[in-house]
């Protein structure tokens, strides 16, 4: 009464390939990393990349140089995978990675539709500490 087991894989379904001529590319640049994020027009993310995910560690992570080549290795993956030729181009935090990325996915044969800054302001904030007294 030898019993045979079937061990089931379990299913996971395969990434749709499907063609997006124009989308959106996100760059987060903080001091310490950039993100770089390549979206279609509704927001729904098709590929990513980082500094630190490009091999920088520590504070190179934070330069212009690791934001040139996160940005340039999700621009290709995207041409690759979905034939992106044209992003509206949304820009948030104060890093030096800022135009890097931008001149990065340019000089990527992708045409840069517009370019906009959705850096967070703060209006209002936190209570000031009180007044010092000496």
């Amino acid at each position: 009464m030898a019993e045979t087991t079937e061990v089931k894989k379990p299913t996971t379904r395969k990434k749709q390939r499907r063609a997006v001529p124009a989308g959106q590319m996100h760059v987060q640049a903080s001091f310490n990393n950039t993100i770089v994020t390549f979206t279609d027009k509704k927001g729904a993310v098709l590929c990513a990349s980082s500094a630190g995910a490009c091999g920088f560690r520590g504070s190179k992570k934070g330069t212009a140089y690791a934001a040139q080549v996160a940005a340039e290795k999700a621009a290709e993956a995207v041409q690759a995978l979905h034939g992106m030729k044209s992003v509206d181009v949304f820009v948030k935090g104060v890093g030096l990675g800022r135009d890097a990325a931008i001149r990065a996915v340019s000089g990527f044969n992708m045409q840069v539709d517009s370019i906009k800054d959705v850096t967070g302001v703060p209006h209002g904030g936190v209570r000031p500490r009180k007044a010092r007294r000496v």
